[in-house]
């Protein structure tokens, strides 16, 4: 691949002459706050940042790139840690300006452009008594959120961020604009929900929009850790009553760096204080050191999982599936081992495990081959999310990340021969081979790959053309 010079960023500038796109380069005034990103892992020295305003700039830019040899890769909110938005001496087509929201409250509709966050489409919602299916947390990308599967608060509600997807428009490789829906393109429609960031640049969606006028109930408790068992009690009842209007997470973290890390506990619930508080009832007895519930806005319970005060520093995300009824010897050994991490590099204060329990009735109530994504069973996600300062402990956080996962599937004796999905998409970084995130639809995916993306260019995020050897779990 070659890398851009000035020569091709002046090439580059007369193509989009007459658009708005602006273009940042080494040497401009806005570069380095062009190549910054959510991670300062994912910081990379990209050739030039092309800050796009349409799908006709981003084919143009994708045509100039394929002429000239010269890798691109594309940037929403830039919320992943695994560089699918970070290029070297390439393109980055940065959606960070196509933001706007435009809520139909006649249809219930909502379109988004490509580079938005869910704080952007749960503001705009929210003035019409309405929400989108979203991701817990608002600083993340819809986009994103979106193409890897979705999962939000009102999940157990109306299923996936996906199943509530209508339509969206997408660049393609060779530069085509394409919208695809249950009536066009519906192939591509298919992929794109679930494996959409491996087909192309999505510059719009469409969302069905819910009746939310109400405040819901939810927050964030923290328990000293002699409560896990309890809290694990908890959790088991709360997978044996798959109340979709609910929501539960609960995890490890510890809030400042002289204190032993808490047992975490995020309350949700769509209903009355009355209704709620008797739900969580068994929570709300045993008396958190930290932290409250109230009722409150669809958006306010949407920030509680941000990373505050900011989002700065190198970050580490992954995931595993885990099983429930969860054992209490298990919930033990993994708070031991994240407290020895948090011990060993006390200023990770902002790093969280957490065990993510959302009804699933909607969810499996779709068939696995109806959408790309193959998260659709009886299983809940396990996410870990690390952060750090120090550049010098990367590999040696990223290993341990590893280990702590693969310790989670161990722990519950899932058979590591076998062929099922093991990991959410958006939460698998490269730990994991497309056959375990997408199971009996890889195959598909990979035909449609040839069709849509014959030379592989969007292959950043998981790779699904067939890799020699993968050995990765």
């Amino acid at each position: 691949m070659r890398c851009m010079d000035v020569s091709l960023v002046l090439e580059l500038r007369r193509e989009l002459e007459g658009t708005r796109a602006e273009i940042s380069h080494p040497g401009s005034e806005t570069y380095h706050g062009d190549i910054k990103s959510w991670s300062d892992t994912c910081e990379k020295e990209a050739g030039a940042i092309v800050n796009v305003t349409s799908s006709e700039e981003v084919s143009i830019t994708i045509n100039f790139a394929r002429k000239h040899h010269v890798e691109f890769v594309a940037k929403a909110a830039g919320h992943s840690t695994s560089n699918e938005s970070a290029t070297t001496g390439g393109i980055v087509i940065s959606l960070h300006h196509m933001r706007k929201v435009l809520v139909d409250p006649a249809s219930k509709t909502v379109a988004v452009q490509g580079g938005a966050t869910w704080e952007d489409v749960n503001k705009a919602t929210a003035e019409y008594g309405l929400a989108v299916v979203g991701a817990t947390a608002s600083q993340t990308g819809v986009a994103g959120a979106t193409l890897g599967g979705g999962f939000g608060w009102l999940t157990g509600q109306y299923g996936l961020i996906i199943d509530n997807l209508v339509s969206a428009r997408v660049v393609l490789a060779d530069g085509s604009i394409l919208d695809a829906s249950e009536e066009e393109n519906q192939d591509l429609f298919w992929a794109l929900q679930g494996a959409g960031q491996a087909f192309g640049v999505v510059t719009e969606l469409v969302f069905k929009a819910h009746t939310l006028s109400n405040k819901v109930f939810g927050g964030t408790l923290y328990y000293t850790a002699d409560r896990l068992s309890k809290i694990v009690d908890f959790a088991n009842w709360f997978h044996n009553q798959q109340d979709e209007k609910s929501g539960f997470f609960f995890g490890f973290r510890a809030p400042s760096p002289v204190e032993e890390t808490m047992v975490m506990a995020l309350l949700f619930y769509n209903g009355t204080m009355e209704k709620a508080t008797s739900f969580f009832e068994p929570l709300l007895k045993l008396n958190s050191v930290l932290g409250k519930v109230d009722m409150m806005s669809y958006a306010q319970i949407n920030r509680l999982a941000n990373i505050e005060p900011k989002a700065e520093g190198r970050k580490w995300i992954g995931g595993t599936e885990v099983s429930f009824p969860l054992g209490k010897k298990l919930a033990h050994e993994l708070w031991l081992e994240f407290n020895e991490l948090m011990v060993l590099y006390p200023s990770m204060g902002n790093s969280v495990f957490a065990f993510e329990l959302l009804p699933y009735a909607k969810i499996t109530s779709v068939p696995i081959d109806a959408t790309a994504c193959a998260n659709r069973d009886t299983s809940y996600n396990a996410g870990l999310l690390l952060c750090w300062r120090d550049a010098n402990d990367d590999a040696v956080l990223g290993q341990k990340a590893r280990a702590l996962l693969r310790r989670v599937r161990r722990l519950q004796g899932r058979d590591e021969s076998d062929e099922h999905v093991r990991s959410y998409a958006n939460y698998a970084g490269h730990n994991y081979s497309p056959k375990y995130l997408f199971g009996s639809n890889l195959p598909r995916l990979q035909d449609l790959k040839k069709r849509y993306d014959p030379h592989n260019a969007f292959h950043k995020w998981h790779n699904l053309v067939p890799q020699i050897h993968d050995q990765r779990h």
